[in-house]
């Protein structure tokens, strides 16, 4: 299974799952003024750390497909990779908090620490090895310096 589901799918799954659950097993109601500010400011603080990712992908002229970290071309440490090896991936989180909130349904944040595990399980930790073997000591160093999420 790791490296076989595209995160963004994944992150389809997860709120199809929010979506269900909100749906068939709500558990409470969260309902509070200013949630539809919070809501557009945690999907603005998902959107941008994706965007400024692609951007110093195509910058370094290196893949964007997670399923295939054996085709990147350069170990990229500059830009939002200087705070985080995985910005996309924590947009992603943020995104899903988002989602959660819009759905008013207590239960709906159990996919959040869901998605978490399956990225670090089945996404991260493999493309970490990858990189690892590739990338050797450079990788080990950034390693020491950056945090996998933030």
């Amino acid at each position: 299974m790791s490296l076989r589901i595209p995160p963004a799918i994944l992150l389809f799954l997860c709120v199809l799952g929010m979506y269900l659950l909100s749906r068939f097993y709500p558990l409470a109601t969260i309902d509070f003024s200013g949630k539809s500010l919070l809501i557009s400011v945690l999907f603005l603080i998902g959107v941008i750390p994706i965007f400024m990712a692609i951007i110093a992908f195509s910058k370094a002229n290196t893949t964007v497909d997670p399923r295939y970290p054996q085709k990147t071309s350069r170990l990229v440490t500059t830009g939002i990779y200087r705070y985080t090896r995985n910005p996309m991936y924590f947009g992603f989180v943020s995104f899903l908090f988002a989602a959660a909130f819009y759905s008013s349904a207590l239960s709906c944040f159990v996919m959040v620490p869901v998605f978490i595990w399956m990225m670090n399980n089945f996404q991260i930790g493999p493309e970490e090895k990858v990189l690892l073997t590739m990338f050797g000591e450079d990788y080990q160093a950034y390693c020491k310096k950056v945090r996998r999420w933030c």
